[in-house]
């Protein structure tokens, strides 16, 4: 496979912006309960780990790894995959801390070198999610998944992605920025970082496309007292929208 062009800008972003989410790392791993996205909602509200003991499980995008951490203590066997090699560096910094350990991969989510049907859980919070082409991760995710296995992402909003504003230091406006006909690539002032996101009505189509049944879509609201370090939605819009959500699917046999 040719690597996308977009690649090699997202791995010298995420491998600057790597020292400055250890900490954040560091706490997700060190969490009683896992907190899903930017708003910390609890996994005790979403029960998106609820049946992964005993499975083989693979985050795409893991970054510094807490959701594996989160699935190892849950009794899966998870590897993280991630194509920043500062990213892996935190994550392999926080097994040695836990001593919880798993394969930690660099590699990127549209050529996962692993084999075929290896896998009962794909899972990408953020990661592969907004920052790989779903038209090309949704098949790798497909082709490692074994019939029945289940697919969990998190990103943002389709609703936010076209609200949200150019400076990510400025927060979602009330308008509509963009178009949502045919949204997919976006590209950000100042940035080598390139993103993706999908329409609701694209998502279905091509999770069915690749073999998925679609389980639940999930838009996910903040709780009253949460804070967020992202600049680019505040509390009181994603208070009336959704500014995440988390789509499920499982492989059909």
């Amino acid at each position: 496979m040719t690597t996308p062009d977009y690649v090699a800008g997202n791995q010298r972003a995420w491998d600057a912006l790597a020292p400055g989410y250890a900490a954040t790392g560091r706490r997700l791993w060190a969490a009683q309960e896992p907190s899903w996205g930017i708003w910390g909602v609890q996994e005790s509200e979403l029960g998106l780990l609820a049946d992964v003991e005993g499975g083989d499980a693979l985050e795409l995008g893991c970054g510094t790894g807490y959701v594996s951490a989160w699935l190892a203590r849950r009794g899966a066997r998870p590897v993280g995959l991630d194509p920043s090699w500062r990213q892996l560096e935190t994550a392999r910094a926080c097994q040695r801390e836990f001593d919880l350990h798993f394969p930690l991969v660099c590699a990127i989510a549209e050529a996962v070198p692993l084999p075929a049907a290896s896998f009962d859980l794909v899972v990408s919070e953020y990661g592969a999610a907004i920052w790989s082409d779903p038209y090309r991760w949704i098949p790798e995710a497909a082709r490692v998944l074994r019939p029945g296995g289940e697919l969990i992402f998190l990103g943002n909003a389709s609703l936010l992605t076209l609200c949200v504003q150019d400076d990510e230091n400025e927060p979602a406006t009330d308008r509509l920025l963009r178009p949502q006909r045919g949204m997919h690539r976006f590209e950000w002032p100042d940035s080598d970082e390139v993103e993706f996101h999908l329409s609701h009505g694209d998502w279905i189509a091509l999770l069915r496309e690749h073999g998925f049944d679609v389980l639940a879509l999930h838009e996910l609201y903040p709780p009253a007292d949460a804070t967020s370090g992202a600049g680019f939605v505040d509390h009181a819009w994603a208070s009336r929208w959704p500014s995440e959500e988390v789509w499920r699917a499982r492989r059909r046999p």
